[in-house]
Order: structure tokens, then C-alpha cells, then sequence
């Protein structure tokens, strides 16, 4: 008999392509916008990449 734990669910994270592609913009746009402070990056294994959390806030329509 095995018990079943909860799903641990991990916060994903988004290489700079992948937030391009699921924003339907160009990766050059995704550049501009992090460093112009629209959209948050993390370093990641010195990787930046974009938060889920972030893209969820951008796609629902932006500012909190």
C-alpha cells in the first residue's frame, strides 16, 4: 500500500524564446521589455529566464 502525496508543483520557468513564442512576439521585444522593466527575468544557473507567474500577469493584461 502506497500513499499518494500531493502534487508538488515546482515554479516553472521560461527561456527567453519560449516567453517570445507564448507571447506571439519577436525575442527582441521580450530583450526590450526586461530591460526597460516590463517584464521580470531571474538568473537561473546564469541563465535569465521568465517566471510563469510573470507571463500569466503579462497574458491576463499587465500591470497589477
Amino acid at each position: 500500500m502506497s500513499k499518494k502525496l500531493p502534487d508538488a508543483v515546482q515554479p516553472a520557468f521560461y527561456s527567453l524564446a519560449d516567453a517570445a513564442w507564448i507571447l506571439g512576439v519577436d525575442h527582441d521585444q521580450v530583450h526590450r521589455a526586461i530591460r526597460v522593466g516590463t517584464l521580470r527575468a531571474e538568473r537561473r544557473r546564469s541563465r535569465l529566464v521568465i517566471p510563469a507567474a510573470e507571463l500569466l500577469r503579462v497574458l491576463d493584461g499587465g500591470a497589477r
